[in-house]
């Protein structure tokens, strides 16, 4: 790949290699059963061949196909374990790494962003990225007065290849059916769409990240990089060194993936108490592991501004669901806009839906796993016209705290974490305990 693909025509050729890539090795699968291999052999086959082809095109067109990739990622932990196996390194791959820009093209942005005479800011330059993502790539640097720091670089022309990027992909659901039957693509689309315009603005998210880093200074749990510099394009921050989670996923042990899950939640449930702010983009590739047990937090792209905190009416439905008086909980569900006036329910689909939630709450000390949260998967998969997940509204105000639990419990199950959590919810939800939520 010499630059990063613009042109329309380019892009869309390139994502309709995946559904005809795919049906092609169905098609070469079939003769291969004729010839004799085993069914489970020639569909492991497909599966695997499927997945590379997927992260090779979503990887190369990094903008809206990277971050869908990296949106289908955080929800790995609940595939069956027959699609889970070959799938689980390639979309683990999609969560911080891509192939990068080449060198010129970075310089070119650089002198376009800083001026021709841009290096006089920096001591040092690292010409080879340290992560590539979806609408920008991450240089190390040395900057003007000797601090370490990290050069996050967006991709020329990201904005108009992640509207040309959305509207191709949602022809392309049965594709990505493979991986969660019954997953809405068009829905987590939708919603990415509309963080666009947001993560394009680096000027935004320099500001963002700038609140959080204040508001964690000196926290004996967590690092945030202060923000040195900022344009439109380029962001310069402090340097963070540390082990990526998805690498404490895969490798870590039990007491360290129980840590990382705790500070996770803990970050997640505190920063709108503390930084009128909520991570809206919890995939482990933006959280990193310190030598000293830090928990240190990257990209701000997209957050959800609450300055007034987690919204009381949260922790107090998900109290009165422990109570079991579910009557009151379809009411204040009514009142939020959840369910629509006219919309009847059957509570105990509610209840079942509603489980994964709230059910780590119940306890002083929960384990997420895989396997349970394939369980819990079973009835969000449900096609049923009356589903009960179908009858549901979600107001906007919701939509991003909907999206970073749901995705926080992803993670919490690809750590598979034992931690007291409930402590967490005590401690920072208002309502779950009938009272304010804790001061940092």
């Amino acid at each position: 790949m010499s630059d990063f693909p613009q042109h329309a025509v380019t892009r869309s050729a390139k994502l309709a290699t995946l559904p005809l890539g795919f049906a092609g090795r169905t098609a070469l699968g079939l003769g291969k059963r004729i010839g004799g291999k085993s069914a489970e052999i020639v569909a492991q086959e497909i599966q695997q061949r499927t997945s590379e082809q997927i992260f090779r095109v979503l990887g190369e067109l990094k903008g809206g196909a990277m971050k869908l990739g990296q949106a289908l990622s955080i929800f790995e932990a609940a595939l069956p374990p027959e699609i889970a196996g070959p799938y689980r390194a390639t979309l683990t791959k999609l969560q911080d790494a891509a192939p990068p820009l080449p060198a010129a093209t970075v310089h070119a942005v650089l002198a376009e962003q800083l001026g021709d005479d841009w290096r006089r800011h920096f001591q040092s330059f690292d010409d080879a990225p340290t992560a590539a993502a979806s609408i920008g790539q991450v240089h190390k640097a040395v900057w003007e007065d000797g601090r370490e720091v990290a050069v996050k670089i967006q991709y020329p022309g990201a904005g108009k290849a992640l509207l040309s990027d959305f509207n191709q992909l949602a022809r392309l659901g049965k594709l990505f059916g493979v991986l969660l039957p019954g997953l809405d693509i068009k829905a987590v689309l939708g919603e990415l769409r509309e963080r666009v315009t947001e993560e394009l603005d680096y000027l935004r998210e320099a500001e963002a990240q700038h609140g959080f880093a204040t508001a964690y200074h000196g926290d004996p749990d967590f690092f945030v990089p202060d923000v040195i510099a900022a344009n439109e394009q380029i962001i310069v921050t402090e340097w963070l060194d540390g082990t990526p989670l998805s690498k404490i996923i895969t490798d870590g042990t039990k007491e360290q993936r129980d840590r990382a899950g705790l500070l996770f939640v803990r970050f997640l449930f505190s920063s709108p108490a503390r930084a009128g702010m909520l991570h809206a983009d919890p995939h482990p590739g933006n959280f990193r592991v310190l030598p000293d047990g830090r928990l240190g937090v990257l990209d701000f792209g997209a957050v959800n501004r609450m300055p007034d905190g987690y919204p009381e009416v949260f922790g107090t439905l998900t109290r009165i669901f422990n109570q079991g008086d579910m009557r009151a909980v379809v009411q204040g569900l009514r009142d939020e806009g959840f369910i629509r006036p006219h919309i009847e329910v059957d509570v105990e689909a509610l209840r079942a839906f509603l489980a994964p939630y709230v059910e780590p709450t119940r306890v002083e000390e929960f384990t997420f796993s895989r396997e349970w949260l394939q369980r819990q998967v079973a009835t969000v998969t449900d096609l049923r016209p009356n589903n009960v997940v179908r009858q549901l509204n979600l107001p906007p105000s919701y939509v991003l705290i909907n999206r970073v639990h749901a995705a926080g419990i992803g993670v919490l199950c690809q750590l598979g974490a034992t931690a007291r959590f409930r402590d967490e919810v005590v401690r920072w939800v208002p309502g779950f305990a009938d009272g304010p939520p804790a001061s940092a």
